[in-house]
């Protein structure tokens, strides 16, 4: 069965094409017709992309689905097609996961899904991507979206309200088995969705239920799981949404959207150290870890009322609410960090640890052509956010992280002038930031001293400024050059939990300033007939940025230094003379280094960043073709080389070495549906994942040392109506 089914990926795969942003047989006429004048969500403007002075991508609803056919999340899809994003764990947390080096912020129709005073790293996985019809990414540090954004913005835009009066809707089942076919491996999915139009009112209701199995390597090996830090092998996942909307007018319409994620961890699992010397990753057999599974749950809410003919101008509000509850996991031994002799003096005190946020916010902007000057398109809006964030030990009921809250409010503006026709543009704008971080008295673990930390309100607030050039000569060919400043908070909870010093003040502890970063970029691009190119060289830097330092037993704390990161992208897709038929290439070459004198930092920059901190090179390859009712892609990523070197002495066993992985899917669509089966890591290649071999001290060695999953196929059936 398995040598039947490799021979006819095989046989499809040799027609087969790129990925990235490809548009399904249906529609890819429509989008090849004019890409420029997609509008971009998460930039905050009805202008069109070309309008900007930004690195923009957009993954469309056909491309998506077939990435996460392959690998499985919508986190995963953005990685694999995105050559300057690291990675992933192919775990439950991303931590360490960045888009050019920094931390992306993940938004569901703009809404924020981080925690940013304590960063759970879950942010990746708070709605199935059976709900998202696009996902938007805007790179580099910009402040288009508040707080987060320093390596760029991940916007899930959700399925839109039915245009087709009456019901319609669509259904999907999926089945998933390693290499082996093993009886623990098997995974499924089964997810539907409908949607009512009456006159001017419209719903859109869905669930999404995903059973994953256990996952097995290139060596038929089960792989380890991160007990502490949460999996999504051996997991179920029960994801719900909601839309419902009211057209107030032929330009006005007023949209409620809820959703509910929540992924649990089964606990069928415990870890088998591996052996980093000799090779041997962390294994996993059938047992019950102690205390709850990893677990993670998002709620969210949003109310958004927009008008697009609002006094000749586009008026987008919105006010949500969003609720997350991370559970990690725990053991008794190595995380020395949770002992406490008054509790237990025997060492061997149980505990594990639990995020809770919850976030209010509002969002208002309004932009117009200029009266009596047309060509001059001006935006002004005002942001809110109000976050509130602790984390505790929930077996023995101790705080670890104190409650934090965290304020937010931002009034901005834009300006964007189009002169000689449109081919050249200037844009530019303001973000005024004042940001308050609240936090009582509070007393550390007994691991970090018992420290008691006096608690304060400090505020802050910048001026944070963007501005760009961009030139059209001919439609189709532009260049730009912009710069935009970035805006975030440090991981105040790993900060403040820290704290080992007595007599330190909130109100005067300046490790808890935001960090501001830039980002400076020039870019041409070229989209003309069969050819799609684009180059951007870009240049980042802050003063005190986050580096994640790991600590013994799993535990990451966090150092303020200057970082400073350089990048080149290249991407290039070119529709071949066999119609259907498109092949593809895409280049990221990343440089980061930092001031590693932490005790007296003088502003040089003199060490590596290691791979906690940012992503290797990566080669991407692809052929995709789409014609009729055939669709089929072939696509190998080439993770290159990379080593650490600097002042501070890296630890050259952490220099990676490098791999490469070949995916493909097939899929035909039938008058009863479509059905696709997709291959991930084709080859059945064995590697150990680029986070666990640039980590060596990151975790607990020989149970962090993990392999990355094997061939696994998913079959699948999704059906219209």
């Amino acid at each position: 069965m398995k040598s039947f089914v490799l021979a006819a990926l095989a046989a499809s795969t040799s027609l087969a094409a790129p990925a990235w942003a490809q548009a399904g047989p249906a529609e890819s006429e429509a989008a090849d017709a004019a890409p420029a004048d997609i509008v971009i969500t998460a930039a905050r403007t009805a202008l069109p992309a070309n309008a900007l002075p930004l690195t923009i991508d957009v993954i469309d609803k056909a491309a998506l689905d077939q990435q996460i056919a392959i690998s499985g999340s919508v986190t995963d899809a953005v990685s694999t097609l995105t050559p300057s994003f690291s990675p992933t764990r192919q775990k439950l947390s991303g931590s360490g996961e960045s888009l050019r080096g920094r931390s992306p912020l993940y938004a569901i129709n703009g809404i924020p899904q981080s925690t940013p005073l304590r960063d759970g790293s879950r942010d990746g996985f708070t709605i199935d991507g059976f709900f998202v019809d696009r996902v938007e990414l805007i790179y580099g540090s910009n402040a288009l979206q508040g707080v987060g954004g320093t390596g760029g913005i991940v916007n899930q835009v959700t399925v839109g309200a039915p245009r087709k009066e009456g019901l319609g809707g669509r259904v999907l089942l999926q089945g998933t088995a390693d290499n082996g076919f093993s009886g623990d491996g098997i995974g499924g999915k089964a997810a539907g969705l409908i949607q009512y139009k009456a006159g001017d009112f419209d719903a859109t209701v869905g669930a999404a239920y995903e059973r994953r199995g256990a996952f097995y390597d290139g060596q038929d090996r089960r792989i380890g799981l991160n007990l502490t830090q949460g999996e999504t092998q051996d997991s179920k996942t029960l994801s719900l949404f909601g839309r419902f909307g009211y057209a107030l007018s032929s330009s006005a319409r007023l949209d409620l959207i809820a959703s509910r994620y929540e992924l649990e961890g089964d606990g069928d699992y415990v870890a088998i150290p591996g052996n980093r010397l000799t090779g041997m990753p962390t294994s996993a057999i059938r047992g019950t870890p102690p205390g709850v599974p990893a677990a993670n749950r998002t709620e969210s809410l949003a109310l958004s009322l927009t008008d697009s003919d609002l006094g000749g101008g586009n008026l987008v509000t919105q006010i949500f609410f969003n609720r997350s509850r991370d559970t990690f996991g725990g053991e008794i031994a190595p995380i020395a960090t949770f002992q406490d002799p008054k509790i237990d003096p025997t060492g061997k005190l149980f505990d594990q640890s639990q995020n809770r946020s919850r976030k209010l916010g509002a969002k208002f902007s309004y932009e117009r052509a200029m009266p009596g000057f047309e060509n001059l398109t001006a935006t002004i809006g005002f942001d809110a956010l109000v976050d509130k964030t602790e984390q505790r030990l929930i077996a023995t009921n101790r705080v670890w992280v104190p409650p934090s809250d965290f304020r937010s409010l931002a009034p901005f503006g834009q300006l964007n002038l189009a002169l000689f026709d449109k081919k050249l543009r200037l844009a530019g704008g303001a973000r005024w930031e004042n940001v308050q971080i609240k936090i009582d008295d509070f007393t550390t673990l007994a691991s970090a001293g018992s420290t008691f930390v006096s608690g304060g309100s400090p505020k802050f607030d910048d001026v944070l400024l963007n501005g760009g050039v961009i030139l059209e000569p001919w439609d189709g060919i532009r260049a730009y050059a912009s710069y935009a400043e970035g805006f975030t908070v440090p991981d105040i909870g790993r900060i403040t939990r820290a704290v080992n010093r007595p007599g330190q003040d909130i109100d005067t502890f300046l490790d808890i300033a935001p960090i501001i970063s830039n980002n400076r970029e020039i870019g041409v691009e070229v989209k003309r007939g069969p050819l799609d190119a684009s180059a951007t060289y870009f240049w980042s830097s802050s003063d005190k940025g986050q580096l994640l330092i790991a600590r013994p037993g799993g535990i990451f704390d966090v150092q303020r230094q200057r970082v400073e990161i350089q990048g080149l992208e290249v991407n290039l897709a070119v529709r071949l003379p066999i119609d259907g038929l498109r092949v593809s290439a895409g280049y990221a070459h990343l440089l980061g280094r930092y001031d590693s004198d932490s005790a007296n930092p003088d502003g040089v920059v003199d060490t590596d960043l290691d791979g906690t901190n940012i992503s290797p090179d990566r080669l991407n390859l692809s052929a995709s073709y789409a014609r009729g009712p055939l669709s089929a892609i072939v696509q190998t990523q080439f993770f290159l080389s990379r080593s650490f070197h600097g002042k501070a002495n890296p630890d050259q066993r952490n220099n990676f070495e490098g791999y490469n992985l070949t995916d493909a899917s097939i899929r035909y669509q039938t008058r009863f549906g479509g059905l696709s089966l997709s291959v991930q890591n084709l080859f059945d290649k064995f590697y150990i994942d680029y986070s666990s071999d640039t980590r060596l001290a990151a975790e607990n060695p020989v149970l962090a040392y993990f392999a990355g999953r094997g061939r696994t196929f998913t079959l699948g059936w999704d059906y219209r109506f």
